[in-house]
């Protein structure tokens, strides 16, 4: 069976190098064009305009940004390959992009690729519903480095609406409580976000009830844990029919 081939959007970016590393040292996958605003040489064909790529390929990988996605679906969607969409803060109107094009294409998007990120969704799911209803408040904190520019992250709105799906869509996130001047009402998620030195990411989730507190963390020390769930997802994409999948039916 021959090699997944694999374009890569953002190639040049921090992301697109870890992604590029890790396919180096496999012999399932293979980049064989890559995109970016940057044209910096790399050891395939880098185009600076999607729709300039000739390039045949199985699935795509994008880790750019969320103005990159007006011209990555109508590319996927006329070539017919899956996409693995892992770009933060999309728009509403985006997002409801990606769920038409998925009509035509498969597509997976996900705001964090790790595997343990997922497993923490589903343990507070779980810890949710045995608590939420008990008076436990929801608090979630995310820190991550200096140079990211969305708050809060993608990753601590899908905790949150992971949550929120389990709890009937009850609650509303509260991400600023300077303005305020009343008790904490019990309908919300409070979401804070850290920028600071070169934190990869952390993300806890706090359940605090009256005299107890429970904390569900993960804390990702390298880059790499994303880029290989991406190059995962990609391999499970590659021939898939049209349809919005998620990290969970690759896990």
């Amino acid at each position: 069976m021959g090699k997944t081939r694999i374009i890569l959007s953002g190639c040049n970016g921090h992301m697109g190098h870890v992604v590029r590393d890790i396919i180096s040292e496999r012999d399932d996958c293979e980049i064989v064009a890559g995109v970016d605003i940057s044209e910096a040489k790399a050891e395939f064909p880098v185009f600076t305009d999607i729709t300039a790529c000739d390039v045949a390929a199985d699935a795509l990988i994008d880790f750019s940004a969320p103005q990159a996605l007006d011209s990555i679906l109508p590319y996927i969607t006329s070539k017919g390959i899956g996409a693995v969409l892992c770009a933060t803060g999309y728009s509403k109107e985006q997002l409801e992009a990606i769920e038409t094009a998925s009509k035509k294409t498969a597509i997976l998007r996900s705001a964090n690729m790790s595997l343990g990120i997922n497993t923490l969704a589903k343990l507070a799911k779980a810890a949710a519903k045995v608590l939420a209803d008990e008076g436990y408040d929801i608090e979630i904190v995310e820190r991550h480095h200096n140079r990211k520019l969305d708050a809060p992250s993608g990753t601590a709105l899908l905790l949150a609406d992971a949550i929120n799906s389990e709890m009937g869509q009850k609650y509303e996130y509260v991400y600023d409580r300077s303005t305020r001047r009343e008790k904490r009402p019990k309908n919300e998620i409070g979401i804070s976000a850290v920028r600071g030195g070169s934190i990869v990411g952390d993300h806890e989730i706090i359940f605090a009830g009256l005299d107890e507190v429970i904390e569900i963390k993960h804390s990702a020390y390298s880059r790499a844990v994303f880029a290989k769930g991406a190059v995962t997802a990609a391999l499970y994409l590659a021939g898939k029919p049209a349809g919005m999948y998620s990290m969970s039916d690759v896990i």
